[in-house]
Order: C-alpha cells, then structure tokens, then sequence
C-alpha cells in the first residue's frame, strides 16, 4: 500500500528528515507494509502561494496527506476554516508539525516521525478529525 504526502511550501524548504528509521524494530517493520511518497506543490502544478483552500481540496481529492508547518493565517480560505466547512467524516486529515524550528533536533524528529508512522498505519482512526499536531 502506498501512501502519498503533500507538502505544504513551508516544508519544501525544510531538509527531509522524515527518511530516517523510527527507532524500534516492531514499528519499522509495520511501516515495511506501505511506502511513502512526498510530493511538493510545484510537481503537481500548485503554486507556492496557492490558497490553503486549494491545496486541502487537492490533498482531499487526491487521497494525500497533507503535511504542513503551518500555512496562511488571514483570509477566508484559512486552512483552520476550510476544514471546518469542508471537512466530511471520511476526509483525510491535515498533519501539522508542531515546531518546524525543532525538526534540526534529534529526538523531536524521531517522536513526529513516529507519530506520523502511526497515523499512517491507522489512518481510519483520524479520518473526518480535521487537524492532526505532532509530535
């Protein structure tokens, strides 16, 4: 199964450090049954300053992830307010990264990356949750 990831442009400049191991074998093993794959804005055809509208409705509809450090914080197309109008019981949710800063640290990037596993593994639990924070 192959699980697919949007990034959101505050993440596209941020170093990959979602490639490392998780730290337990058990988890790395349950991650073996899935692949991930990131997709940045511009590889399918997204502006960086696209509304946050545009990129949850193209994350929905496309069954990605969406994963992000944050995105606009004025307008109607807030993300925030997207998902409160948009949001169905069976949308995907939004994965937000709690301190973008942080991600340089070791132990932070190990706790969301094993978080996200998580949430990847049991997807079904968060469907229609609207926002996800990690770690």
């Amino acid at each position: 199964m192959e699980r697919r990831r949007t990034n959101d442009f505050n993440i596209e400049r941020t170093p990959n450090y979602y490639s490392h191991r998780t730290g337990t074998r058990d988890r790395r093993l349950s991650a073996s049954r899935f692949t991930m794959s990131s997709i940045i804005l511009k590889e399918v055809n997204l502006a960086d300053d696209s509304s946050d509208r545009t990129v949850w409705r193209f994350a929905q509809d496309n069954q990605m992830l969406l994963l992000t450090a944050n995105r606009n914080a004025k307008g109607d197309d807030l993300l925030e307010h997207t998902i409160r109008e948009e949001s169905t019981s069976t949308s995907l949710p939004v994965i937000t990264i709690g301190s973008l800063e942080r991600l340089i640290e070791r132990e932070y990037r190990e706790q969301c990356s094993t978080r996200l596993v998580d949430i990847m593994l049991y997807l079904d639990n968060y469907l229609g949750v609207g926002r996800l924070f990690i770690p």
